[in-house]
């Protein structure tokens, strides 16, 4: 019953440490492979307040990384490539996934889970 009530909700849980909120629908066919240069806007958020602390939207560049080589949090390499081209979604990252106990930057916190709004633009 949980998996269908969250299917019917929109999420779905990737691996332990990631979760996906679809906001928008992709074009259900073309995913990303790891390796795959992908091109991405995204909002950071911490999810225990919601304070954003990172914006590819508010620099008004988008985001481009290898997936699935370890060049971004963990969160986002499991995350992204479920992603279909064109999606939007909420990739809800617990802090293992993410920073973990050394936080980042001085804007993330230990141990902070975060949310990442992430629209998968091209690969």
């Amino acid at each position: 019953r949980v998996l269908a009530l969250a299917l019917l909700c929109g999420l779905v849980a990737v691996h332990a440490g990631v979760t996906i909120d679809t906001l928008q629908a992709g074009d259900g066919v073309s995913f990303p492979k790891t390796g795959d240069n992908v091109k991405v806007h995204y909002v950071g958020t911490l999810a225990s307040n919601g304070k954003k602390f990172d914006s590819s939207r508010d620099r008004g560049q988008p985001f481009s990384f290898n997936l699935g080589v370890g060049q971004v949090i963990k969160c986002w390499d499991e995350g992204v490539k479920q992603l279909s081209k064109g999606q939007k979604a909420i990739l809800h990252c617990s802090s293992d996934y993410a920073y973990g106990p050394r936080g980042a930057g001085g804007l993330i916190p230990p141990n902070a889970d975060l949310d990442f709004e992430v629209e998968l633009i091209s690969f």
